[in-house]
């Protein structure tokens, strides 16, 4: 089986829509992927319309989250969407995306860069406005040559001289609200230096202490060296060890199922959640 657990559609900050990544998914000779939006389960109708045969479809989340100042970002599998209380907390993070988006786009005027809430509000579409929306702005003003080099001190990166602050949640709440809406958690690429600072592997231990379920050991954004030392520390923690694409569209050059994780992981990630099931493909819908 091949399975990617992280994936990303036009209901956050991808180019694909709902519809259209599972069936990439399945053309890329993928069993299961997973859509993960930042902080929305808005394109869920949408990609379980759409699954065609063959492909198993997870339902789950990317929530934004930040400890100790450190912004990081957990993994919601399968958990319940319409559980009250984590739906509300998701709805904060989300609202705030926009009166964010504009106190960047303001940051970025005073540094000379001609970019406009029009231009990033085209870009974004019905998704959840977010940076990777401003950097593809940057983009195409000339500003920088990728995404990738917008996140960096110079622009957006955390404390990055456009940088801007949101709502987000303590992790520790959050790992409590996905645990009682049935759910599952997952830390989202931990060793990703060059996002910016990441979260100390001390503090990767009490997550796990509080419920933490695995971490992404395989991903784009983490060096040759991290995957093996993050799978000694996922062992020593007794924590779950992933492997995922990060898949954006055409806005990052990740590929789906880039990075997989192993079938005994993903079954053990199904055995403990409640609040919701993997959904097999029945044919999907025709239109996208």
């Amino acid at each position: 089986m091949r399975i990617d657990l992280h994936a990303h559609s036009t209901a956050s900050d991808g180019t694909d829509t709902p519809a259209e990544l599972v069936r990439n998914a399945a053309a890329a000779g993928l069993d299961v992927v997973a859509l993960t939006d930042h902080d929305t389960v808005g394109g869920y109708a949408e990609a379980l319309a759409a699954v065609p045969h063959g492909l198993t479809l997870v339902t789950g989340m990317e929530l934004s989250c930040r400890l100790d100042g450190i912004g990081m970002h957990l993994l919601a599998y399968l958990f319940d969407p319409e559980e009250p209380e984590l739906a509300r907390e998701r709805e904060l993070v989300r609202d705030d995306r926009t009166p964010r988006a504009h106190a960047m786009i303001g940051k970025l005027r005073e540094l000379g860069v001609d970019v406009t809430w029009e231009q990033v509000s085209r870009i974004a579409g019905e998704g959840s406005v977010g940076r990777p929306h401003i950097a593809t702005a940057l983009v195409e003003l000339g500003v920088v040559p990728t995404v990738s080099d917008a996140f960096t001190p110079d622009w957006l990166a955390d404390g990055g001289r456009a940088y801007a602050e949101k709502h987000e949640l303590d992790p520790f709440e959050a790992i409590r609200l996905v645990k009682a809406a049935g759910g599952v958690t997952v830390f989202a690429h931990p060793a990703a230096v060059k996002r910016g600072r990441c979260v100390p592997e001390s503090a990767i231990a009490e997550l796990a202490s509080a419920g933490l379920d695995g971490i992404e050991v395989d991903h784009m954004d983490h060096d040759s060296e991290t995957p093996a030392r993050l799978r000694g520390l996922a062992g020593e923690l007794g924590l779950l060890a992933t492997g995922s694409s990060d898949y954006h569209g055409s806005r990052k050059t990740c590929r789906l199922g880039e990075y997989t994780t192993d079938p005994e992981i993903y079954g053990e990630i199904t055995r403990r959640a409640t609040g919701a099931f993997p959904v097999p493909g029945a044919g999907g819908a025709t239109g996208a």
